[in-house]
């Protein structure tokens, strides 16, 4: 166990995740579930079976072994993380990448840290350890954090025209935001509970000699086939009600270009997982914590984005300062963290 490479490796991951909407923005004259089913395809099957058969070439074979209840569960909680998936896709696509990204993220940080140990009976444990209350104490300070950066938001969507908001966002529209990101947020913390469906999984990986932090290979082939499954029946219905089907082979569109950025952007999302699976392997006993680390640095790094493509052009100081302090403190809940785990 090395806390301090696990959270470098969340970082990395938290860095793709809060960067692979930005190649999606890219693609021309597509309909949105167009764009979102082809960087699907790349994210929730290709590039997870790829680096799963490169990493733990056992893969078929331990999953072969594997119970069909660990399976279907696994599997399960996966079309429910995928349908939290596709409307948090939707969130972004109505709030912006900074706004979406804190509202939808503070729901499932939230769910997705604290409900697997209070659901494994763990949490009483965490409070009688000095390491356990630490973890849980940076656990806090992270959802204050996404709080406030969500105030921020807020501030920002108060002093911005319509006019304004939609230099940024396109489609902007708070109230359909507000409502998709609340949904999105309290679906997606099923994928927290996919890995725990799927440690079982995990452990056969290991005893069939996969590298320790590889070990979440196999069980992410499962969950985010589960999450396929739900994208695609969405999208594919959408397709066939607006036609857009037709998009996939509209040569009045840039075909190459388009299809390029949607492999970017599913390549780029898949390495969130890649390498939260790899730090989660370095957290010890708190690894229940690599959900808030995990949802911490998507907002620090989707906000960044969002100043950089001047989402928040034109708000007032008072916003970028509560926005300032609010990443400050996500950062300040990741050191504590870390400093728990080093407790154990």
């Amino acid at each position: 166990m090395n806390s301090v490479l696990g959270i470098v490796f969340h970082a990395i991951g938290g860095f793709a995740a809060g960067s692979f909407y930005l190649p999606i923005k890219k693609i021309k004259r597509w309909s949105w579930e167009s764009g979102w089913l082809v960087n699907g395809f790349f994210a929730w099957l290709i590039v997870p079976w790829v680096v799963s058969l490169i990493t733990v070439p056992q893969t078929i074979a331990i999953l072969s072994e594997t119970e069909s209840s660990t399976i279907l569960w696994t599997y399960f909680f996966g079309v429910l993380w995928g349908i939290g998936g596709l409307t948090f896709g939707m969130a972004m696509r109505y709030l912006g990448m900074s706004l979406g990204m804190a509202l939808a993220l503070g729901l499932t940080a939230a769910f997705g840290t604290l409900i697997p140990p209070i659901y494994e009976g763990k949490f009483n444990s965490l409070l009688q350890t000095t390491s356990g209350q630490v973890v849980l104490v940076g656990i806090g300070i992270c959802l204050i954090g996404i709080v406030i950066c969500g105030r921020a938001g807020i501030l920002k969507d108060r002093e911005l025209s319509d006019e304004e908001k939609q230099k940024g966002v396109k489609e902007f529209n708070l109230k359909k935001g507000v409502i998709v990101a609340i949904f999105a947020g309290i679906m997606s913390a099923c994928f927290a509970f996919g890995i725990a469906a799927g440690s079982h999984i995990s452990e056969l990986a290991v005893h069939n000699n996969a590298p320790v932090l590889w070990q979440n290979g196999p069980v992410f082939v499962v969950i985010l086939a589960g999450g396929f499954t739900s994208n695609l029946i969405w999208c594919g219905y959408l397709n066939i009600k607006k036609k857009s089907y037709k998009d996939y082979s509209d040569k009045t569109t840039p075909l190459k270009i388009n299809y390029l950025f949607a492999a970017i952007a599913g390549t780029t999302w898949y390495c969130q997982f890649m390498f939260y699976g790899m730090g989660s392997t370095q957290m010890g006993e708190h690894d229940f914590a690599s959900w808030t680390l995990h949802m911490a640095f998507i907002i620090i790094f989707s906000t960044m984005w969002g100043l950089i493509t001047k989402e928040w052009k034109g708000v007032s100081k008072k916003a970028i300062l509560i926005l300032s302090v609010g990443l400050a403190i996500l950062i300040a809940s990741t050191i504590i963290i870390g400093i728990g785990n080093q407790l154990t």
